[in-house]
């Protein structure tokens, strides 16, 4: 096991103060207005989509709580927070984009890195997935879907936590936020920071991670205006068997190691226009990514640093009675260093995006009303041509009754291929392509919204046609390369559905999808590692109970019939269940003991083929919340 730093274990030490022989669950406020007043609740409110706001095994990042949302495929090597594809609708991790606030952040050299975010949750409202339209709008360099982050509120009040666990985990974090009695022009000034750390061996032989994060944030606010300054760093050193370079069945299991650094650093600023949806936002950031990727066994050592910086802008206007424009622009110039990496195209590149559309309402009367959208999008780059994708919708909606929304889209969506595809060399352990095009995908679908008071119920049907998509295909003939990155042509049908109702002492909500595509690229010679790595059918069930005497149980569950995939060992069908007890500790307001488990079943299945599965684990800890 590697040796944490001094800082990271008096961090741990003064979190895990009371030596407790039981778990944590971080807490945090439920996102609100900024003119709200609210207590930081004993459990976590990250996301109302999942029971379970926590991982076991270490501390909470924002890709935690998509591991079993109902519209996201977590395929984690090893566990979610260490290294994660995130794929929606059947996508690759390649065209799932990350936004937080008006800013698209991504990672230039491999859609891997997407999720690196080094970001406490505590700040962050919870994640918004976007798809088909809305997702072509307002995304950036992603055809298949997007997951969007807001900027929580800040409020005075704060929260500690620790746990241990099995295989040696010990983790904690702190969070704390302040506002000053005093207003400065109006604007309420708010500051609050977060440092976490994790560490433990893993829950297989060659799997230790030593985990860290510090952030820190200033918020500007009044009724109707909020700004935040972020600085966020994390470090990451962990390994996992077969991380990465696993070439077929035969392969034995290798010693991977990979350690990760981010840095993030920006400003967003959202102003609310009024109270018919009108608002503005905009911002700028910088984010660093240093990697250092090594197979020992093979004397294998790759470093990679990214450098992105961008600029954003976003809004809704109306410009007279019910007609209004809606708007989304940005400049993204990025580059790569790279010790192994060195004989693609380039290394470094610009892209400029905008959106623009049109928005009109036709009132139906009886609380019903016809929305008409439609509009373009504009994608550039120095080093690629241009390309202009239309959007357009049509939605009816009311605002009572049981049916709220029905809706009809069509949008189309472009994508440049990241520096790892692009590396010149054709063979190796990742072999890439330099001629590689521009992607381009155009989705449509049909959805509707339906609820009550108690329940909800959304559901969609969508077409996706794909050209130029990128894969990392395997072919047997090349033995020596791992994969290789290819572009094809792919359609994908799909329809999904959720549905949540609330009782008084039970929560129960429930998400399924089914996917289909018409695979005509791979076969004996040639197996796919990402586009065709997707679950046929995916039932997603969570239920929170509260107990009564101060005791709650939240469980999340998922099965999956995967995709038939040459690749894949150990069976294509698996049930994956969480499962948490909190005890709120009667008389010691704020204090919440707990135990976890996860992959309750203790099964094999490979979230990405060939890579081994993280095994059963548990915890127990507490926190107490001021």
């Amino acid at each position: 096991m590697s040796h944490p730093h001094p800082c990271k274990l008096a961090l741990l030490a003064s979190l895990v103060w009371p030596s407790l022989s039981v778990a944590i669950t971080e807490p945090t406020s439920v996102a609100v207005a900024a003119s709200d007043t609210v207590e930081l609740e004993s459990i976590t409110v990250f996301s109302t989509r999942v029971a379970l706001q926590e991982p076991t095994g270490t501390f909470a990042a924002p890709v935690s709580v998509l591991r079993f949302e109902p519209q996201v495929d977590v395929q984690a090597r090893g566990f979610a927070e260490g290294q994660a594809d995130v794929s929606i609708r059947g996508g690759t991790f390649e065209n799932t984009g990350f936004t937080v606030g008006a800013l698209p952040i991504y990672d230039p050299q491999t859609g891997h890195y997407s999720a690196e975010l080094p970001v406490s949750p505590y700040m962050l409202g919870a994640p918004e997935v976007r798809v088909g339209a809305e997702q072509a709008a307002t995304g950036f360099n992603a055809t298949a879907g997007g997951v969007a982050y807001g900027w929580r509120p800040i409020r005075t009040g704060g929260a500690v936590s620790g746990a241990f666990g099995a295989d040696e985990l010990v983790r904690g974090e702190l969070y704390t936020g302040f506002v000053a009695a005093e207003k400065v022009a109006g604007f309420s000034v708010g500051g609050d920071v977060s440092a976490a750390a994790s560490e433990g061996d893993g829950t297989l032989t060659g799997a230790d991670h030593d985990l860290g994060r510090v952030n820190a944030r200033v918020q500007l606010a009044n009724a109707v205006s909020q700004t935040d300054f972020f600085a966020g760093y994390q470090a990451k050193n962990f390994a996992w068997p077969n991380l990465y370079a696993a070439r077929n069945k035969t392969t034995g299991l290798r010693d991977e190691r990979e350690r990760l650094q981010t840095k993030l650093f920006l400003v967003n600023n959202r102003t609310e226009l009024g109270g018919d949806g009108d608002y503005v936002q905009a911002g700028a950031y910088y984010r660093g990514n240093r990697d250092h990727y090594a197979i020992p066994v093979f004397g294998f050592n790759a470093h990679h640093e990214t450098t992105v910086r961008g600029v954003a802008l976003e809004g809704r206007n109306t410009l007279f009675g019910s007609t209004a424009v809606l708007y989304n622009a940005g400049v993204v110039a990025d580059e790569l260093e790279s010790t192994t990496l060195i004989f693609g195209p380039f290394s470094s590149r610009t892209q400029v995006y905008g959106t623009l559309q049109g928005e009109h309402t036709v009132d139906l009367g009886e609380r019903r009303e016809l929305v008409f959208t439609g509009g373009a999008r504009l994608d550039d780059s120095d080093r690629d041509s241009s390309e202009v994708s239309p959007l357009a919708s049509v939605t009816w909606r009311r605002t009572d009754g049981l049916l709220r929304r029905v809706y009809v889209s069509y949008a189309e969506s472009t994508q440049l291929p990241t520096y790892q595809a692009l590396n010149a060399a054709p063979g190796g352990l990742f072999g890439g392509d330099p001629a590689l095009d521009r992607a381009t995908a155009a989705n449509y679908e049909v959805g509707v919204e339906l609820g009550t008071g108690a329940w909800s119920a959304q559901a969609a049907v969508f077409y996706r046609a794909e050209d130029n998509l990128l894969d990392y295909v395997y072919d047997p003939s090349n033995p020596a390369s791992a994969r290789k990155a290819t572009t094809v042509d792919l359609d994908t049908w799909g329809a999904e559905l959720f549905v949540r109702r609330t009782w008084e002492s039970v929560d129960l909500f429930v998400g399924y999808t089914f996917l289909d595509k018409d695979d005509n690229y791979t076969g004996d010679t040639v197996a796919s590692f990402y586009a065709l790595n997707y679950a046929e059918h995916r039932l997603t069930a969570g239920a929170i109970a509260r107990l009564g005497a101060g005791f709650e149980l939240r469980m999340d569950n998922e099965y999956r019939h995967q995709a038939e995939n040459s690749l894949r060992r150990l069976g294509r069908d698996n049930i994956d269940t969480a499962l948490g007890l909190f005890y709120h500790v009667p008389g010691l307001k704020g204090l919440t003991l707990s135990a976890q488990a996860d992959n309750l079943w203790d099964t094999a299945y490979e979230e990405v083929p060939l890579v081994p599965a993280s095994r059963h684990s548990w915890s127990f800890g507490a926190t107490y919340v001021w």
